[in-house]
């Protein structure tokens, strides 16, 4: 199944069961991908996230249903997910800018977030340098962090992570540590298939597992190697919206759902012509 056609299903699925009280996880079931995945795609490929997503729609369903019913307020404020009138009207006026009384009578505009539609643009102008490679098993040492995905809290939480390694020196030491078949330090992301991922800072290292750090196994994969060129920290989102939206589409290939990794290299990550990569399991 690809992108499009998970993404399909999935949105289906959502507009199907917007009265329900339906979980991420569900929903990532029907595009056949993780949690984690799914949260990821979507927001790249939409710029919102699915709760946003949903919460919009709930409420754009609502607003039509003031304008053409007479049902009472409290009776709306409970059919779309809200347990109290006083918490659907906050969310409504956040939304729409008036509260659902206003609403009613025809006062002010609303606002209004139609279903999505999955449409094949024309991409690809700008040229994407990749490589696949065959990697054998091999191990990295480093530091890890478990990190909930709720409200994007990866998002929040990994660059503050980096913020403090790179302080304390741990991210230097790693790179002096790294002796393995992949040069740099990487940033490594372990699906944990719920609700959480694992979150590594670490190197590629052979022998002993030095004091203060953890070891990871990654498995013997095929690695879609991408190039990543630009100043950190906004090259390497662009690179992922691209491999996303563009790539995975296009290629045929799949993530094959074990650990992938950004590899930072020597440089300065703040100059325009910094060089990493980001490393994908593919299948």
């Amino acid at each position: 199944m690809t992108w499009v056609e998970s993404l399909h299903r999935a949105i289906d699925y959502m507009e199907d069961h917007l009265l329900e009280d339906i979980s991420v996880s569900s929903i990532a079931e029907q595009a056949n991908v993780s949690v984690f995945h799914f949260q990821r795609i979507f927001s790249m490929l939409t710029d919102t996230s699915v709760g946003e997503y949903l919460r919009r729609r709930r409420l754009t369903l609502a607003a039509e249903e003031l304008n053409r019913t007479e049902s009472r307020i409290i009776d709306i404020a409970y059919k779309y997910g809200y347990e109290t009138p006083e918490a659907f009207s906050k969310a409504f006026r956040r939304q729409h800018g008036v509260t659902p009384s206003k609403a009613r009578t025809h006062s002010g505009k609303l606002q209004s977030y139609n279903r999505l539609v999955i449409q094949v643009s024309l991409k690809g102008a700008e040229p994407m340098q990749y490589k696949m490679v065959e990697k054998e098993e091999f191990q990295v040492i480093g530091v890890k962090r478990e990190f909930s995905i709720n409200d994007e809290g990866n998002l929040k939480g990994i660059p503050k992570m980096w913020d403090e390694v790179n302080a304390k020196g741990t991210s230097a030491e790693l790179a002096s540590l790294n002796n393995g078949p992949i040069e740099g330090v990487l940033g490594v992301c372990v699906d944990k298939k719920d609700k959480y991922i694992d979150y590594w800072i670490a190197a590629a290292h052979e022998g002993d597992i030095p004091k203060g750090f953890s070891s990871l196994e990654l498995p013997a994969s095929t690695w879609a190697v991408f190039e990543v060129h630009g100043a950190m920290p906004d090259a390497m989102p662009k690179a992922w919206e691209q491999i996303f939206s563009e790539w995975f589409p296009s290629s045929g290939y799949e993530h094959a759902g074990t650990p992938e990794m950004e590899v930072y290299l020597d440089g300065d990550p703040f100059s325009p012509d910094y060089y990493s990569e980001i490393w994908i399991p593919v299948k």
